[in-house]
């Protein structure tokens, strides 16, 4: 169980507002293909594979053993998936190699929120007998969250304009990012959110690759190793929590070893602004930490694969050697009600 556990290959598509031409496999399979080709690995040397998606956003029941077909029908292969963001695919997938049945794992997640109307489908993860009857959808629910946090004295719309700013500009030097530069904040959609408040609606995929031990340094120069991961869940009713904080978060976060040593960069899976002010207190992240580098969710927001990217992306950067120890966090459900937050770090340079 104290096997060493390392990203050691992701890759992600370019996000797009609509990829109505591809199919989910056509979608995935470029990408398994670029994370593939970043180790020199083979279908047949993986060990295990986990995927997250939800058919929610694909209309069919089990949608997802039609995208096993980008993996491809031979050899036979250890696989599982998750009803959730790929992040907790990778999870799973980690539990797996620490427990020692496999030694390499292909995870893999992806989400094309534009057939239909996403506001309207995450309505159907709200409690269903007193809050999803009366259709609040996840912006309005987001409003609330802000609301909650202006009247509190945390933020004010000029400050959650400045987190939008930051993000949308860190983004114009991802090339995979939907929205790059300044982006103005438009109108509001509900107050006090506005446009530029918002994650953007698109189409996306993403993969990494896990690897153990011995096996990840001959994969990569630079590992990404998982020194820490936990996931924690809140309550389901919105009245009995305290939107203006994120305790799921910051336990998480103390299980995963975040607070034993400072960490230099932070990809926070915060669709909207407000939650990053949420998120920043809960992490205790200080001004000497780079948030969302790629521009987080509020650049590329492929729903069912955004906290599985902010995952390769601070894996990415620890590979690169732009980052030597990490934080990534995951979350599903309304107002962050679940939240995953792992600790990544590189070998001493």
């Amino acid at each position: 169980m104290n096997r060493e556990i390392a990203v050691v290959a992701f890759a992600q598509t370019d996000h797009r507002r609509t990829s109505e031409e591809l199919s989910e496999v056509e979608l995935l399979m470029p990408v398994l293909h670029d994370v593939l080709g970043r180790t020199g690995l083979r279908t047949a040397d993986l060990d295990f594979v986990c995927s997250g998606s939800s058919d929610y956003l694909a209309g069919r029941a089990f949608s997802f053993t039609l995208a096993l077909d980008g993996v491809g029908a031979w050899p036979p292969i250890s696989e599982s998936h998750v009803e959730m963001d790929g992040a907790w695919a990778l999870y799973e997938a980690w539990t797996k190699l620490r427990t020692g049945d496999a030694d390499t794992a292909l995870v893999y997640a992806y989400g094309k929120s534009s057939p239909g109307s996403l506001r309207d489908v995450l309505t159907r993860q709200l409690d269903p007998y007193y809050v999803a009857p009366l259709w609040p959808d996840s912006i309005a629910l987001a409003a609330l969250q802000a609301q909650a946090l202006i009247d509190a004295g945390d933020t004010d719309e000029p400050a959650l304009a400045a987190v939008a700013t930051r993000n949308r500009e860190n983004a114009a030097a991802n090339p995979h990012a939907q929205l790059r530069g300044p982006v103005p904040q438009g109108d509001h959609v509900v107050r006090p959110l506005r446009r530029g408040d918002c994650p953007p609606v698109g189409d996306g995929a993403a993969a990494v690759i896990l690897a153990a031990g011995e096996r990840a340094r001959a994969l990569t120069e630079r590992p990404a190793w998982i020194r820490g991961i936990d996931h924690r869940v809140e309550a389901h009713g919105l009245g009995v929590r305290d939107l203006t904080d994120s305790p799921s978060t910051r336990i998480a976060a103390e299980r995963a070893g975040v607070f034993e040593r400072p960490v230099d960069t932070a990809e926070l899976h915060a669709p909207f602004t407000s939650q990053e002010i949420v998120l920043r207190k809960a992490l205790r992240l200080g001004d000497g930490v780079r948030v969302n580098p790629s521009g987080g969710a509020l650049a590329a927001h492929p729903v069912m694969a955004a906290g599985l990217i902010r995952i390769g992306e601070a894996a990415a950067r620890i590979h690169r050697g732009a980052s030597d120890r990490a934080l990534a966090h995951a979350t599903s459900g309304p107002c962050l009600q679940q939240n995953l937050v792992a600790v990544l770090e590189g070998d001493p340079r």
